[in-house]
């Protein structure tokens, strides 16, 4: 097994750890687990290189320190986390730490294990893909002001309604700019129309 073939599993609850286990070990990586991540960091130093898979809310040090932690280390490991719903503003903050990527729970299979493949491949190629980048941008220019702003109020975690009484129009025509937004932005759900905002750097540090 291929060291760029690891996975590092973070999470305090094992029945979610063993899930990831055997989901991960049938698809063909090597995992390793954690249950939290003082244990991971105390370890830090002695693994290969590989992906990192953690949850965001964990006693002790948890998702967001963690992130921090390996921002300012020496080993730049690349790192999915794992959110619940109505996390999405803690899932924008954590990309902003350095986060590849985001799951809100639960999540399709196919789906981590398709992260896991482009972290990894990301990894070893050590380049950003910028023709990704461009087309990021491309998208982004193809939205009207308007659902620009709405853009912005659905990555920061506002609600439909929310959006309607900052911008003084109604629910339902917020509902028509969401859909629009999500057409022209090809997202197939707020997590990732979260994570084509921050690659096009519509979310401000």
């Amino acid at each position: 097994m291929s060291h760029s073939n690891t996975v590092y599993v973070i999470d305090d609850d094992p029945a979610m750890r063993d899930s990831l286990e055997f989901l991960l070990g049938a698809a063909g990586f090597n995992v390793r687990l954690f249950d939290s991540a003082q244990v991971f960091l105390d370890q830090l130093e002695n693994l290969d290189a590989g992906c990192v898979v953690t949850d965001v809310r964990m006693p002790g040090i948890d998702g967001m320190e963690l992130l921090r932690r390996l921002r300012s280390g020496a080993r730049k490991l690349p790192v999915i986390v794992m959110t619940g719903h109505g996390d999405v503003p803690l899932a924008v903050e954590a990309m902003k730490l350095g986060a590849l990527d985001f799951l809100e729970k639960p999540f399709e299979d196919d789906r981590l294990i398709g992260m896991i493949q482009a972290a990894l491949a990301e990894c070893e190629s050590g380049s950003k893909n910028e023709a990704l980048s461009a087309d990021m941008a491309a998208r982004v220019a193809s939205l009207t002001q308007r659902e620009r702003q709405v853009m912005q109020g659905l990555v920061t975690g506002q609600s439909n309604k929310a959006i309607a009484r900052e911008y003084d129009i109604s629910p339902r025509t917020v509902e028509v700019y969401r859909a629009n937004v999500m057409t022209k932005m090809q997202a197939g759900n707020l997590s990732e129309l979260v994570r084509f905002a921050i690659r096009a750097g519509i979310v401000e540090d």
